[in-house]
Order: structure tokens, then C-alpha cells, then sequence
């Protein structure tokens, strides 16, 4: 260092000019010497406390650095992770614009078929109606007639065409019947099924053997009463039996019993003449008044 040199150069000056100098010029130099020294020993001190803050203060920028390195890190997660919530919400966004169409596009398709089956009702309706207008209040009581997707129902219970235990017609079954041919004869290009049901009770009589032989039996009386007495076409009838096997009620309890023993005349239109069959009523010669069908 520079201040030593600086030292021992003034020592000499000092050595040398001692014989020759005054006693009072010795103290100054003497006193600036210790002045020096001491300066020198200050300067040494604040040279080391500066080293020492220096590398204080550089571990301190370190240490920041190695936070600013971590935030940044930080924020780019946290920046990606947005980026990706931004795009889930969006393809959310897209996804619930589809979901409501779809559920906009099911109600729609819903009420269809809620116009569609109110239509079908309706129309159901106003066969029934065109079809029962010319029955008594008291023929009602005993037929029942329904339409199902355009196939037209008419059931007819056993105790009011049959005599009892037998397959033939009795006679309170002719006025119902004529009236019943009268529909048919008018609605002259339908096909007509006469099908014979029973209920679960074994037949006793020698002549008939089993539920399935009174079924179709009781069907033949009615294809051939409607035939011969009435004057309906034969190619249009079809007379079959299904024994007990196509019940509608319990077999175990008389009033199901009752239901089950019955014969269907049922009357099957192509599309056309069934939306025909809507708009025309059968030209009834009977003057009693129109009645309001049983529930379904």
C-alpha cells in the first residue's frame, strides 16, 4: 500500500534533517506522523468494513435474484394455468351453447308428440263418437268400443250375445248386432276380425272340448249371423278364437271373469280410409239421439 512508503519516506526526512532542524519542527513532524498513523489505521478499518458490507450487500442481490428467478417462474404457471382456464371457458361456453340447443331442440321434439298425441285423441274420439252414436244407452253398457293406433275395437260381452255355456246367438243379440252390421256394411271396404275369447274356467259340454274349440265357435255364430241376417259381405270376415289365453282382467275374481268372456269385432282400415273413416258418420236410420261413450 501507498501509505507505508509514505511513512518511511518522512521517517528519513526526518532522521536526516534532525541535526538541522529545530526541537519544535521534530514535534510537528512527529504529531503529523501519529496523525498519519492513525488516519491510515481508520482508513484500514472503514477498507475492511466496506469489503465486508460488499459482500453483504452481494449475497443480499443474490438472494433477490434468486426470488425474482422463482416469481417469474411463478408467473408463468400461473399465466399458463389462466391460459388454459380461458380455454376450458370458452370450450365450456361452446359446449353449454350446444347443451341448449339440444334441450330447446328435445322440447320441441316433446311437444310434437305431446300435439301429436292430443291429435291422436282427439281424432280417437271422434271415431268412437261416429261409431256409437246409433247404440242405446243401454247397448253401451255392454259393448265397448276403442280405437288403437287406427284399429277400431268393438267388444262385446259374452252374457249379452251368447246363450249361457253356449256358442249360440240369443235373441236380445239381434238388435245390438244389426246396428253393429249396419256400422260395418257402411265402412264396406274394411276388413273385419270376429275373435271368440273365454275366461280360465274349463268348458263341461260333450260337444265342445276345450276353451279354444267355444272360442273360435263363438266366433263362427257371430261371422255367420252377421252373414246371414244381416247381409255382410263374407270375404270380409274373418272368424278366430283365443281361448283363455288373451285375458284382459283377473281370472280369479268373477267381475274379471266376466270382462274375459267376451268377443271382439275388430275393425282394421288402411291409413287412408281411416283418416276417411274420421269425417263420416254412418247413415243411422235409428232416431235415438247421439250418447256420450264410456271413459276409456
Amino acid at each position: 500500500m501507498k501509505f507505508p512508503k509514505l511513512i518511511l519516506a518522512l521517517l528519513i526526512v526526518a532522521v536526516t534533517a534532525q541535526s538541522c532542524v529545530s526541537t519544535k519542527k521534530y514535534k510537528e513532524l512527529n504529531a503529523n506522523y501519529t496523525q498519519l498513523q492513525n488516519s491510515t489505521r481508520d482508513l484500514s478499518v472503514k477498507y475492511q468494513t466496506s469489503e465486508q458490507q460488499l459482500a453483504v450487500a452481494n449475497g443480499r442481490v443474490k438472494s433477490l435474484e434468486d426470488q425474482l428467478a422463482s416469481e417469474r417462474a411463478n408467473v408463468k404457471v400461473l399465466q399458463d394455468a389462466l391460459n388454459k382456464c380461458l380455454n376450458s371457458t370458452n370450450q365450456g361456453s361452446v359446449n353449454i351453447s350446444k347443451l341448449v340447443d339440444e334441450i330447446n331442440s328435445s322440447n320441441k321434439y316433446i311437444q310434437q308428440l305431446v300435439n301429436a298425441k292430443s291429435k291422436s285423441d282427439s281424432l280417437n274420439m271422434v271415431l268412437t263418437n261416429n261409431l256409437t252414436r246409433s247404440l242405446s244407452q243401454q247397448e253401451l253398457s255392454d259393448v265397448d268400443v276403442k280405437v288403437l293406433k287406427g284399429v277400431v275395437y268393438i267388444s262385446l260381452a259374452d252374457n249379452m250375445l251368447y246363450k249361457s255355456g253356449s256358442y249360440e246367438i240369443s235373441d236380445k243379440a239381434g238388435a245390438t248386432l244389426s246396428k253393429i252390421a249396419k256400422i260395418i256394411k257402411d265402412y264396406n271396404t274394411y276388413d273385419v276380425l270376429i275373435e271368440g275369447n273365454t275366461d280360465n274356467v274349463p268348458i263341461t259340454q260333450k260337444n265342445i272340448r276345450n276353451n279354444w274349440d267355444l272360442s273360435a265357435l263363438r266366433a263362427s255364430s257371430v261371422v255367420q249371423s252377421l252373414q246371414t241376417t244381416y247381409g255382410v259381405e263374407p270375404k270380409r270376415l274373418t272368424a278366430g278364437g283365443r281361448g283363455e289365453y288373451n285375458p284382459i282382467a283377473d281370472n280369479n275374481t268373477p267381475d274379471g271373469k266376466s270382462k274375459n268372456r267376451r268377443t271382439q269385432i275388430i275393425i282394421t282400415p288402411k291409413l287412408d280410409q281411416f283418416m276417411d273413416l274420421i269425417g263420416k258418420a254412418p247413415d243411422a236410420q235409428s232416431t235415438t239421439p247421439p250418447v256420450t261413450p264410456p271413459k276409456q
